[in-house]
């Protein structure tokens, strides 16, 4: 049998070999070979390196090929211009950006720069996805012609870097090197992207000095940059002057007048349309559809659905899909899931957004048996692939509270975004779960995934609701040193609410003080959580700190922020200020009317809080629940018995609302201060009321006042039965049964614990004087009270001759008498108050934990009168604004 002949290649090309091509001579026909057999060596065909290499792209072998390459290198082997150029364009055809980097760093072998080989070594780079190597090669070129700028610029518009389009476009003129026709819309693209208008008008000018005007495709790039950059007037100018209008023109020039809000006008440019011939294609419905749907007109969206199906032209995908999302942005999510079910009616298969879309309005509506199914539909159809999806479905199963199921849509994602964490963080965080939302946020670190600032501020908030500051304020100090994430103003927003949520407000107001340290400019959301903490007798330099930012920041124009000041400041003893901020209000609601009058009732100045109700009704302002409350209380302050019931009856009969507990606390108070018991208690009988601890303590407020002791029997035995471990309650409940057994009344119900086992509240003081707040005790032993207060308070009361204080009322109290218990702790304030200061201050602010006693209250309207001072004192029960011997409570609290 003969030898097949094989061909020997060099060494340097010794790693694959070509089979030589076998002749069909006739000497090689099986009949005459032996006959004719020859034994003279024939020559052996030589394959050069290039053609082999050439062989090797042509059969995508590329892996030979480097081995190829490697060994021609070892030898110094230079390889040819074209073979160079055609393995850059086997990478690209085959993304193998590998032996792209081999060829690259072979480069030097050709001596002089070749611009036609850098440039495609440059489409290499770009077309293999790895951009930042072409940028490298573009700029170390010294010569660069129009298709180099070309190349660089589609690579960047590949990957919608549009800036970095426009950028390079003047770097292009600064070059010397104008665009074509082809480049022209390319670079157009970018500006329209990314909003700069200003080169495309440069581009305009040029196109204009080029004669290119006439090109269509130039001509529609132009328009497309002035109408996404809503530049409406130049739109319609240059649209006018076009020689030539396709329906891409007239795409361009709705969407223009869409962007303006010109939706109108829009409608009618398609009559204009038409009449040049041109018939409204799919995409100029969609226009008009979406822009009718971003200004929430979405029942004139629908409308124009319809009217495009009468001119032939079928809603498609997109169509839907508008509608869908405009629906749910503009809070119609039954009505976008009914037309998510006529889409499927209508025969039209869904897409990766409608299904979003549709999962997102479940969500938000919590509707968990809709928002399954349509879950079932994005696996039937093959939509779980869709990160997007995913995310929307672990959002709605968590925000249902179906966290199972949402943790195995999570577990089924196989490519997870930072989006995808973030939901499944937030399901655990607002279920409470913060130890499972820390293993995940641990975990996606560990598989790469960089927390953003949504998931730090995600965990942040999910351990202020869990109550643990501690951990909170932790995370909120880490995140810029251990995950590089700059904290936003909602990051300080949560921590700083988290704090006055769970009572720490002076941590709350230092951290503001933080804040603005750090050059973070609070916001509205941050004056309305921190205004609330201000709300009391110690908060008024605090608001007045507070109003001084908001006048700095300009966030006195947001509504919501003057109403809570006027709120805080009445609050925090300030009414004058309040009236102020109101009055410099052009736009009231009802929230604003109900804080001044609110304010005015909590001040006990009962006039202007019904001058105020008056003026509401002259401008035709509809009061409601909190306002009506107010003016009950208002006319119980007066005195005006029959005028509170005659707004407590419109209630119902004029204002057509259902009179709330608040309503019947103010009427048993406006029976209560006009010593109309027995109305009090058929009143509470008839509104079946008897189950409220607040309608007995007021009740009992009156006995005691009144020195009524059978009523205030029944009122203990009624407030003990609901409240059997209230500490307070059983204090004053005991007092009284012993009070009622003195004088000989028949007691009922359950007995508190002897007096021996009663744990008596301890009274406490707040005081604020030079930026600190001091404390005090109910018979405090601190060396200030015993050295300096102790005997102040002695002498005071030695000097004050009052005669018969109690007025016949019960002594009732909650703290323990000073006879046992030694000086009340308000007595100690208000004497540091005093003697604290240089000078005799105008104005003493007290805090005080439980209801002040008579003789405290006493003592208040002495020091008022005798130093010529005004005492603002907040206890459970009544700020009490004592001035010249008077007090605001009318001596009823």
């Amino acid at each position: 049998m003969e030898k097949l002949f094989i061909p020997s290649f060099p060494k340097t090309c010794l790693n694959y070999q070509i089979p030589a091509k076998v002749e069909t001579s006739p000497e090689s026909h099986p009949k005459s070979r032996k006959k004719n057999l020859s034994f003279v060596k024939k020559k052996q065909p030589i394959i050069t390196p290039d053609e082999q290499l050439d062989y090797l792209c042509r059969n995508g072998s590329l892996l030979e090929a480097e081995k190829a390459l490697d060994s021609m290198f070892q030898q110094g082997t230079k390889m040819k211009r074209s073979t160079y150029l055609n393995l850059l364009e086997s990478c690209i055809d085959s993304g193998s950006v590998h032996l792209g980097r081999i060829l690259h760093a072979r480069f030097d072998q050709f001596p002089q720069p070749d611009v036609f080989v850098e440039t495609k070594l440059l489409s290499m780079y770009a077309k293999c996805g790895c951009l930042v190597d072409a940028r490298k090669v573009f700029d170390s070129m010294r010569e660069r012609n129009l298709y180099t700028w070309s190349a660089m610029i589609g690579a960047y518009s590949r990957e919608h870097r549009w800036r970095e389009v426009s950028n390079l476009f003047r770097m292009m003129m600064e070059d010397g090197v104008l665009p074509d026709d082809f480049l022209f819309p390319k670079i157009l693209q970018g500006c329209a992207n990314c909003g700069d208008v200003e080169s495309g008008k440069l581009i305009h000018s040029v196109v204009v000095k080029l004669g290119m005007t006439s090109c269509l495709r130039v001509s529609n790039s132009i328009l497309a940059v002035y109408a996404k950059c809503a530049e409406l007037s130049l739109a319609t100018k240059f649209f006018r002057r076009m020689e030539e209008r396709d329906v891409v023109a007239w795409n361009s020039v709705l969407l223009a007048y869409c962007h303006n809000g010109k939706h109108e006008e829009a409608v009618d440019l398609v009559e204009e349309m038409e009449k040049e011939g041109i018939s409204p294609g799919l995409v100029t419905w969609n226009i008009l559809i979406g822009g009718y749907n971003q200004l929430g007109k979405c029942d004139a969206a629908i409308d124009l659905m319809q009217k495009m199906e009468n001119f032939g032209v079928t809603a498609d995908v997109f169509t839907w899909t508008a509608v869908i999302s405009g629906l749910i942005h503009n809070g119609k999510r039954y009505q976008a899931l009914d037309t998510f079910r006529k889409m499927f009616l209508a025969g039209v298969v869904p897409n990766g957004v409608t299904i979003m879309s549709a999962v997102s309005a479940c969500s938000c509506l919590k509707i968990l048996n809709l928002g399954s199914e349509v879950h079932s539909i994005a696996v039937k159809m093959g939509f779980m692939d869709d990160v997007l999806v995913g995310n929307s479905l672990v959002d709605m199963y968590s925000k249902c509270g179906k966290l199972e199921e949402a943790r195995k849509v999570f577990d089924s994602i196989k490519n997870k975004d930072v989006y995808t964490w973030n939901s499944m963080i937030t399901g655990y965080c607002q279920a409470e779960y913060c130890g499972k939302a820390y293993e995940l946020f641990t975990r996606m670190q560990e598989e790469n995934v960089k927390p953003n600032i949504i998931t730090w501020n995600t965990m942040i908030s999910g351990y202020i609701q869990n109550g643990d500051e501690g951990e909170a304020m932790d995370l909120f100090q880490r995140m810029e040193k251990d995950g590089n994430v700059q904290r936003n103003i909602a990051s300080w927003n949560l921590i700083i609410a988290g704090y006055i949520q769970n009572g720490k407000k002076d941590e709350a107001l230092e951290l503001f003080r933080k804040m603005q340290f750090s050059r973070f400019m609070p916001n509205s959301v941050t004056i309305l959580s921190l205004l609330p903490a201000c709300a009391n007798l110690l908060g008024a330099k605090m608001v007045r700190e507070i109003h001084g930012c908001v006048l700095r920041r300009n966030l006195d124009s947001v509504h919501a922020v003057r109403n809570s000041l006027i709120d805080t400041y009445a609050k925090s003893g300030d009414i004058g200020y309040a009236r102020t901020v109101f009055k410099g209000m052009k736009t009231k609601d009802i929230i604003t009317w109900n804080s001044l009058i609110g304010g005015y009732v909590l001040h006990g100045s009962y006039g202007p809080a019904l001058d105020l109700f008056d003026q509401m009704k002259t401008e035709e302002i509809k009061p409601n629940r909190g306002t009506l409350s107010s003016i009950i209380l208002a006319h119980g302050l007066m005195g005006n018995v029959d005028e509170g019931k005659k707004v407590f009856s419109s209630i119902a009969n004029d204002y057509h609302i259902i009179p709330a507990l608040e309503h019947c606390c103010a009427m048993v108070s406006l029976y209560g201060r006009s010593n109309r018991l027995e109305e009090a208690l058929q009143f509470i009988q008839e509104m079946n009321v008897q189950s409220e601890p607040p309608i007995w303590e007021s009740f009992l407020t009156a006995c005691r006042i009144h020195g009524d002791i059978d009523s205030a029997i029944h009122a203990a035995e009624h407030l003990f039965s609901l409240e059997p471990e209230n500490p307070v309650t059983e204090n004053l409940v005991s007092q009284i049964y012993a009070l009622g057994a003195r004088l000989g009344r028949s007691l009922e119900g359950k007995k508190p614990r002897k007096e021996k086992l009663l744990k008596k509240p301890i009274g406490q003081s707040w005081i604020e004087a030079r930026n600190l707040v001091h404390t005090f005790t109910t018979g405090d032993q601190s060396k200030l009270c015993t050295d300096v207060l102790y005997p102040w308070v002695e002498k005071l009361c030695r000097m004050d001759d009052r005669n018969d204080q109690y007025n016949g009322e019960l002594l009732i109290e909650e703290e323990g008498r000073e006879k046992t218990c030694g000086f009340h702790s308000e007595k100690f304030a208000m004497a540091f108050g005093l003697v604290s200061s240089s000078r005799e201050p105008k104005t003493i602010r007290i805090l005080k934990n439980l209801r002040m006693c008579r003789d405290c209250h006493n003592t208040a309207k002495y020091i008022s009168k005798r130093y010529s001072c005004e005492i603002l004192l907040e206890d459970t029960r009544c700020l009490h604004h004592f001035r010249n011997g008077d007090c605001s409570c009318k001596d009823y609290w």
